[in-house]
């Protein structure tokens, strides 16, 4: 089970602040050894889409030190902290990830500010992946060159679909094509490697809609596709047309039929898959920073509502911004509440993580029952009988429509 965290505050913290002032010395076996990374959260968006539930905002006015002209130095507040709290023998970085909301929403020196703090802060590897998410109608071929400039070496760019109609049921404010105009700007920008986000199954979605949306990313200059289901989340306009009758739910055969559709294009391509919902041209073309997540390794999540792991260690952040905010300038951690994983739970994280992937996992990762159920799995098609014959379970194609299903299967 997990545990509430034992920390005691840092010199000058009141007692009973929350938060990782000071990680226990379990959670710094193996700190400077272990791959770590950084993700900076940014919470705006310029409006909310349908579909989404991420904690983002809208409104530039939430207080003082929530809006954007001065969100950089909050976060940079936070990661001084990190490096006071991770030291004196600090984790070299080895991926930064700048996600939100919308990053692109703060200006490019805003970003690159950031981003310099890392490497003042940290030591950080000679080939650091440096990734930021982008609104294709926020940058330009000026600001991506700048974020290149200053060091950022990848950019995921929400497409979600080619269709005009799709694009306005999602509530998406970018024209069709302008997608694949902002990948070929990063691309003239000196960007080593550039990702598509697609949503597939929104209601209205056609097999041809879906058919032109891969054509048109496959036209495109980018080596990373990432392609997810549309999920209809409680609480988001989406779910609320939906349950109005508006719109119809998704369904989840056009859904499994939708991404065998994409993983066949894209596999032809020459794109293939390395995690359920994501393909790259090779290994290079991999997320590395998203990879240190499914390895279960450790990362520094800054921004409100940002989650982080150091050696079984789990804390994440409040959510408003504006408390985010406030904590930080009274010197307080920022962290909301916190739990210690045991050697139990961190078991079925690999495993929840691990199948995923296109290398799978060892069987002895799994318990005598999960053995066992692995090799029900193989017989009935959803583990590649190869890789079990060699110790591991791989997911096959059909087992990757089934993925959730199939760990739930392994792990109970």
């Amino acid at each position: 089970m997990n545990t509430v965290l034992p920390l005691l505050p840092a010199p000058g913290v009141p007692a009973g602040s929350p938060g990782p002032d000071a990680l226990p010395d379990r959670a710094r076996t193996g700190l400077t050894t272990t791959p770590f990374g950084l993700y900076v959260h940014v919470p705006f968006c310029a409006t909310r889409c349908g579909y989404c539930d991420f904690n983002t905002y809208t409104s530039d006015e939430l207080g003082p030190g929530a809006n954007r002209s001065e969100y950089a130095g909050t976060a940079i507040t936070e990661l001084r902290r990190a490096a006071a709290t991770l030291g004196p023998d600090l984790p070299t970085v080895s991926t930064v990830f700048v996600g939100g909301g919308t990053p692109t929403l703060l200006p490019a020196d805003d970003l690159a500010a950031v981003l310099g703090e890392i490497r003042d802060l940290f030591p950080v590897t000679d080939d650091v992946e440096v990734t930021t998410e982008a609104n294709p109608e926020t940058v330009g071929p000026q600001s991506l060159s700048r974020l290149r400039e200053a060091g950022f070496t990848r950019v995921s760019l929400g497409m979600q679909s080619a269709a005009e109609h799709v694009l306005a049921v999602l509530d998406r404010r970018h024209t069709p094509g302008r997608a694949v105009e902002a990948a070929h700007e990063a691309r003239a920008a000196g960007f080593e490697h550039v990702n598509l986000d697609l949503i597939y199954g929104t209601p209205g979605e056609t097999d041809d809609d879906w058919a032109a949306t891969l054509d048109a990313v496959l036209a495109s200059p980018v080596d990373h596709v990432s392609a997810y289901a549309l999920i209809v989340e409680d609480g988001t306009r989406l779910a609320r047309r939906i349950s109005r009758g508006e719109l119809p739910m998704p369904d989840d055969d056009v859904l499994a039929d939708r991404y065998v559709q994409a993983d066949a294009t894209l596999t032809k391509a020459g794109l293939a898959w390395y995690e359920v919902s994501n393909w790259a041209t090779g290994d290079a073309a991999r997320c590395r920073h998203n990879e240190l997540y499914w390895a279960n390794a450790n990362w520094w999540g800054v921004g409100p509502g940002a989650h982080s792991h150091v050696g079984g260690v789990r804390w994440w952040n409040v959510k408003h911004p504006a408390a985010y905010a406030d904590r930080l300038a009274a010197g307080l951690s920022p962290a909301q509440d916190a739990e210690v994983l045991d050697d139990a739970d961190r078991a079925l994280e690999t495993i929840m993580l691990g199948l995923r992937l296109r290398d799978g996992l060892p069987l002895t990762a799994l318990s005598e029952t999960g053995r066992d159920r692995a090799r029900d799995s193989v017989a009935r098609g959803l583990l590649e009988p190869s890789a079990h014959e060699a110790g591991r379970a791989v997911l096959t194609d059909r087992g990757r429509l089934l993925a959730d299903a199939v760990v739930r299967d392994l792990t109970d």
